[in-house]
């Protein structure tokens, strides 16, 4: 079956064909780094991370970048509110950003590119659009007319008689403007506010400019991904396409996609209605793992509702998959697992969730796979748990939990419960930060530090298993 992905700007799904064959460049838009990270956040980057995971999985070499917003008029009112520095509030909501979302099972995106450190590059894509006739300087001020791009609107589907100014408080009226719909790419700095030496002036970079310069500056032209929430379709991708394709040409993604918005008890998330909740103030209450699950039982592209009655849901479910992951570390040694490496997992169960995933990344069908591997691995181990005597063939057991890690670590759904530390002196904490060390050690090309690693937690009775998904380990 081929990957198929659903294109917001043509309304369909369509087979994946990276522009180059084996390798994937993809974006996604990232947070303005005023205020802690909320649950749309854990969605979207959930969402975004688990579509990377499974396209390596299927062998693909993917680049994955996600930018950091550190200049807006948020941060700058944030910062006037606290008297410091820009600069202090950027750093200190992207250390939070980091601390939130790796909790989540979040893996780093290959670089996080600030706006402020592509300030050049922002200048010469204004430029470049000027020279097109695609912009206009305006008392220090910088334009996009919009009506010298006969396609603007192709991927909201919107009408330029039903646009408006501006999004998000971002951008306000302004009449030096020839349309009221032209947007900012350039805004002259005010008096004691930041800003940067530019051909028209002291000043900073509109908001939806940013994107299209730092894409263009670190991934070329054409990206073959690029992902979002669905908020961000119009203006801000919009604007985006109507930047980048008026400077050089070509499409700026070959997919578009978007997750879906975040409701709470079926109302719209938001500050006013009370119904705001950040990702730290959730996981106070919630198993990182049991949130991460919840997002990946809807399909990506539809709504997300959060209920109490959903998280038990998740919660439930969790367990059940958790005590499917639990059984190799838990079982394996009383069944004599075999630690030789030879066990790649279940062929035909691989193809179900591949088949599950191709359909425009279903993680609900994938999900569906896994479950039925857990569920059957939690019964046969409530058996050996009561002293139980069972049928099943010990190395089958073996190739089920195999490929449950496996696809399991395809969602980002890792156990990491101390099943083992009364009777182990090596916990599975200490395993698991041997394999950071090993990573680290790999990625640094010290292959005889990998090697020793993994050395020393053979003699303490302890397997490395290698997946696609990531390093698991097999007690014996």
């Amino acid at each position: 079956m081929t990957l198929s992905i659903y294109n917001t700007q043509t309304r369909t799904k369509e087979p994946f064909e990276p522009t180059v064959p084996g390798e994937v460049k993809m974006y996604c838009c990232g947070v303005t780094v005023y205020d802690d990270c909320h649950l749309g956040h854990a969605r979207s980057y959930i969402v975004w991370d688990t579509v990377r995971r499974y396209l390596q999985w299927r062998g693909y070499r993917v680049r994955y970048l996600q930018n950091f917003t550190d200049i807006d008029d948020k941060i700058l009112n944030r910062a006037k509110e606290r008297g410091v520095s820009m600069a202090e509030i950027s750093q200190q909501y992207i250390d939070a950003y980091f601390r939130d979302i790796r909790q989540l099972n979040v893996a780093d995106a290959d670089d996080y590119p600030r706006v402020t450190d592509h300030i050049p590059e922002i200048c010469d894509l204004i430029q470049t659009l000027i020279d097109n006739g695609l912009a206009y300087a305006a008392a220090g001020d910088v334009y996009y007319s919009v009506e010298r791009f006969p396609s603007y609107g192709k991927l909201s589907g919107r009408k330029p008689e039903d646009m408006q100014s501006g999004a998000s408080g971002r951008v306000t009226a302004d009449s030096r403007k020839r349309h009221p719909f032209d947007f900012a790419l350039w805004k002259s700095s005010q008096e004691n506010e930041p800003g940067w030496d530019s051909p028209w002036g002291k000043g900073r970079p509109g908001w939806h400019i940013e994107c299209s310069a730092m894409i263009r500056s670190q991934l070329g032209e054409t990206i073959d991904i690029h992902g979002g929430g669905g908020d961000l379709v119009f203006p801000h991708h919009e604007n985006e396409i109507a930047q980048s394709e008026g400077a050089h040409g070509q499409p700026l993604a070959k997919y578009w996609a978007h997750n879906g918005m975040v409701r709470v008890n079926g109302e719209k998330m938001s500050k006013s209605l009370g119904n705001f909740t950040t990702i730290r103030e959730l996981l106070t209450q919630i198993d990182p793992m049991v949130l991460r699950l919840f997002v990946l039982q809807a399909q990506y592209r539809k709504p997300l509702d959060f209920t109490d009655e959903a998280i038990a849901s998740a919660k439930n479910s969790w367990t059940t998959l958790e005590d499917g992951l639990q059984f190799g570390p838990k079982f394996g040694g009383q069944l004599g697992w075999s630690n030789n490496g030879s066990h790649p997992g279940l062929a035909e169960v691989k193809e179900s969730f591949k088949a599950a995933m191709d359909d425009d990344f279903n993680t609900p069908g994938g999900l569906a796979v896994v479950f039925e591997l857990a569920k059957e691995l939690r019964r046969v181990g409530n058996i050996l748990a009561h002293g139980g005597e069972i049928s099943e063939d010990p190395q089958q057991l073996q190739q089920q939990w195999t490929t449950l890690v496996e696809l399991a670590g395809v969602l980002g759904l890792e156990s990491h419960r101390d099943e083992s530390a009364e009777v182990d002196s090596l916990t599975d904490e200490a395993i698991y930060e041997f394999i950071r060390q090993r990573q680290a050690a790999r990625q640094a090309k010290n292959f005889s530090e990998a090697d020793r690693i993994r050395d020393e937690l053979k003699r303490q009775n302890v397997t490395l298993v290698d997946q696609p998904s990531g390093t698991t380990f097999i007690r014996s």
